[in-house]
C-alpha cells in the first residue's frame, strides 16, 4: 500500500500508456453489457475507480475497435473534497472534450447518487452531466466495475487459488481492500450480468471460542460485526490488536516504530510474512481464514461453479507468501454443501487496474 503523497502521480509513461483493449472479440469471461450497439470510433472515454484510499482516474480513446489509454493519474480520494475537484486537478493541458464517463465507486449506488462508504462525500450523476456538459454519465458501483473488468483479463492476471471443476456458472467477485466489496455475476448460458450487493456488511458469523471472542471485541469497539470489519486492511489491524491484548506478548520497540512511519496493516502483513513476529503471523492467518469462510459463503448463496474471483489491494500483495492451505482447508467446511464447494475454483485477481478497466468498457458500451 501507498502513502496518500504517491497516490498524487502521473501513470502514463509505465508499461499501461501502451494499453489497447479490443471492445469486440472472444472474452475469456464474456460480459453481458446494457447496449450492444458499436461505440463510434474517435470517442473519448473518461473512468475512474474511486475508492476509499485512493482513486485512479484514466482517459481513453476508441480506435479501431479497441480501447486505447490516453492518460492515467491517481489521487488520495480524501485528501479532495469532492470528485469534481479531483476532475478539475486531472482536466490539466490540452485536455479533450469527452463523449462518456463512467464511475466505479466504492458505495451504493442508488437513483443516480452514492455516498461513499469509507469516504466522505457524496458523487451526483446529474450535477456531473451538468458541470462537465456530458450527456453519457455512468455510476455503477466499484465491485460492478471489478466485475466487467474481468473481460480485459488474460490467465496471466490470475493466480490459482484453488482448483475446482470445470463446470459453467455463477460468479462471484470478493475484494478485502479499505473495505469489502462483493459482486454477483448471472450466468444467463452465453454470458455473464454483474449485479451489486453490500454483502461486506453483512454479519459475521463466529465458528469456534476464539471467533466468539473476537466478535466481542469487535462488537464493543464498533457495535454492528461485519464481515468487513475484519475481512480488510483496518480489519487486519483489529484482529492484530485484538490477539496482541490476549497473548499478553508485547511490542517491540521496531514494531511500534514502524507502526507511526507506515500504515499499520501493510507492516503486520510483512512482518508475518517474513515471519518476524508471531502475533502477526497468527493474525494474518485468522484474515486468511475469515475470508475463506466468507468466500464460501458467498459461493453457497450464489452457487458459484462458475468460480469466486478475489480482488482487492491485499491479496495480490500477499499470494506469494500466504499460507495457501488455511484458505483451502477452511473454504469447504460447509457440511452436507462440500462437494459443491470443492467443484468451486477461485483465483485471485492480479491486475490492480481490473475496476478501472471495467468502468472504461462501461462507458464506452453505454454511448448512444
Amino acid at each position: 500500500m501507498k502513502s496518500n503523497q504517491e497516490f498524487e502521480e502521473t501513470n502514463s509513461s509505465d508499461a499501461t500508456s501502451n494499453l489497447s483493449l479490443p471492445l469486440f472479440h472472444k472474452d475469456q469471461i464474456p460480459l453481458a453489457f446494457l447496449k450492444t450497439g458499436k461505440p463510434r470510433d474517435s470517442s473519448i472515454i473518461m473512468a475512474a475507480d474511486v475508492g476509499g484510499t485512493k482513486t485512479n482516474l484514466a482517459l481513453f480513446q476508441i480506435k479501431d475497435g479497441a480501447l486505447m489509454l490516453l492518460t492515467e493519474k491517481s489521487y488520495a480520494t480524501k485528501t479532495h473534497k469532492s470528485f469534481l475537484e479531483m476532475v478539475h486537478n486531472f482536466q490539466t493541458g490540452n485536455f479533450p472534450s469527452v463523449d462518456g464517463i463512467c464511475l466505479g465507486i466504492a458505495g451504493p449506488v442508488t437513483q443516480g447518487k452514492v455516498h461513499g462508504t469509507n469516504f466522505p462525500w457524496e458523487i451526483d450523476r446529474e450535477e456531473i452531466q451538468r458541470k462537465l456538459q456530458v450527456h453519457s454519465v455512468s455510476l455503477i458501483n466499484d465491485m460492478e466495475a471489478n466485475a466487467y473488468g474481468l473481460a480485459a483479463l488474460n490467465e496471466k492476471d490470475f493466480d490459482v487459488l484453488k482448483y475446482g471443476s470445470n463446470v459453467s456458472g455463477n460468479i462471484a467477485l470478493i475484494s478485502p481492500g479499505t473495505g469489502l466489496g462483493e459482486v454477483g455475476l448471472f450466468w444467463d448460458g452465453s454470458h455473464y450480468h454483474p449485479f451489486a450487493t453490500e454483502g461486506g456488511h453483512c454479519d459475521f458469523s463466529p465458528r469456534n471460542d476464539l471467533d466468539v471472542e473476537i466478535w466481542k471485541y469487535i462488537h464493543q469497539k464498533y457495535g454492528h460485526v461485519s464481515w468487513e470489519r475484519l475481512i480488510s486492511g483496518p480489519g487486519i489491524l483489529d484482529i492484530y490488536l485484538f490477539l496482541r491484548r490476549i497473548s499478553g506478548k508485547k511490542e517491540s520497540q521496531r514494531l511500534k516504530e514502524k507502526f507511526e512511519k507506515e500504515d499499520p496493516s501493510v507492516v503486520i502483513t510483512e512482518n508475518a510474512l517474513n515471519g518476524k513476529d508471531p502475533v502477526c503471523k497468527e493474525a494474518l492467518e485468522l484474515f486468511i481464514r475469515f475470508l475463506a469462510i466468507e468466500s464460501a459463503q458467498l459461493a453457497l448463496k450464489f452457487k458459484t461453479t462458475g468460480g469466486i474471483y478475489i480482488g482487492g489491494g491485499i491479496l495480490p500483495n500477499i499470494i506469494k507468501g500466504m499460507n495457501r492451505e488455511i484458505f483451502y482447508s477452511n473454504f469447504a467446511q460447509s457440511g452436507r454443501m462440500n462437494s459443491l464447494l470443492q467443484m468451486v475454483p477461485v483465483k485471485v485477481i492480479l491486475n490492480e487496474k481490473t475496476a478501472l478497466l471495467g468502468a472504461a468498457y462501461y462507458a464506452a458500451m453505454s454511448l448512444e
